[in-house]
């Protein structure tokens, strides 16, 4: 039996490029009944194949300087990727790809759509979930919709904002009021996102999240533990991790509470009871399928000290830093790292 051809891609245009690149190490690191494709996508959004060997020194490749141009033809007949050297180029088959590029570009069905046109089977949600999982008031407004607690929270665009910041300021205030969460709609790994008292705040971070998205969210702070659950499958067959909880070196998970303060903990299994953890496992299973979830994700809530649930956020392309949690429930769960990986290239062949 030949081994299939997983193409990894990682990096990316995305604010998130550094976690994508740490997750990519990760995953690779669990291939090895594959022929592994490293396809790194710089910053500036060059695509390069790096066709030296991964070994154990996987965490000092530098991926920049070693790779060859390449790109993803989205010719059907003939589909793979084709690396460029000179003027000479190469068809190398791809028979499934792993994108591993959190942010834009990466989870808001972009390159979902390119290995669409290239008819190339991959891991992960399809076109339409990643979009709506990418945008945070749509995925809100769904869960709004299944009677799915969740904070108060209003959206505006950037064009809103620009027109008439004092009633947008004043809308916050009255219907929300302080403190309050301004995020970015469309974005990751709390990059943009600031907790606000007053409204100096409110302004500046107003101005931070739209550098990121041209549409901002706006929560009610809540206070709660932050629990999150992983999704692993399709359709009715999906099945829920046992959950795991976040305790923040900070004032809430922001970046530098998740990548540069040691002190920040995982904690799989939580001590909450069963009720709670049934409850947790369904709503997340339910906002998956009802986006027509495939593969994988990541569903976070926050439980009150009286119980409460509340959904926070779908995320379908999950990190797989040696932080990261979806593959830390997945083990607390009786799956390794490793037999999630297959699982995941299997449900994306399987889906061809």
């Amino acid at each position: 039996m030949n081994m299939k051809n997983v193409m990894v891609v990682f990096g990316g245009c995305s604010p998130e490029h550094d976690i994508s690149k740490e997750s990519a190490r990760a995953v690779m690191g669990a291939l090895g009944k594959y022929n592994v494709v490293p396809v790194y996508i710089t910053r500036a959004g060059k695509w390069l194949l790096y066709d030296g060997k991964l070994g154990s020194n996987i965490q000092g490749i530098d991926w920049e300087r070693f790779g060859t141009p390449a790109i993803l033809s989205p010719d059907r007949v003939n589909r793979g990727l084709l690396r460029i050297v000179g003027d000479k180029v190469k068809t190398i088959p791809i028979d499934v790809a792993l994108p591993v590029l959190h942010g834009p570009n990466g989870e808001d069905g972009t390159i979902q759509g390119l290995c669409e046109l290239a008819g190339i089977p991959y891991v992960g949600c399809g076109v339409a979930a990643s979009s709506i999982a990418m945008d945070k008031s749509a995925a809100r407004l769904i869960a709004k919709a299944l009677k799915i607690p969740q904070a108060d929270f209003l959206f505006f665009d950037k064009s809103e904002i620009k027109a008439d910041k004092k009633a947008v300021l004043r809308k916050i205030r009255y219907k929300l009021g302080y403190p309050c969460f301004v995020k970015p709609n469309a974005g990751g790994s709390s990059i943009g996102i600031t907790k606000v008292s007053d409204r100096k705040e409110l302004i500046e971070a107003l101005e931070t999240a739209m550098t990121f998205s041209n549409r901002v969210i706006v929560e009610k702070a809540v206070e709660g533990r932050e629990i999150e659950v992983g999704i692993l499958g399709a359709g009715h067959t999906a099945q829920a991790s046992i959950p795991g909880e976040i305790i923040a070196d900070g004032e809430f998970y922001d970046y530098e509470a998740k990548y540069e303060k040691p002190a920040s903990q995982t904690i799989v299994p939580t001590d909450l009871s069963d009720e709670v953890v049934e409850k947790l496992q369904a709503y997340a299973l339910e906002i998956f399928r009802a986006i027509d979830g495939r593969g994988l994700s990541r569903v976070d809530f926050f439980v009150t000290a009286d119980g409460k649930i509340l959904f926070n956020e779908i995320n379908t392309v999950p990190g797989f830093t040696k932080i990261s949690m979806y593959a830390k429930v997945w083990e607390a769960s009786g799956i390794s790292r490793q037999e999630l990986i297959d699982r995941l290239i299997e449900l994306a062949v399987d889906n061809e």
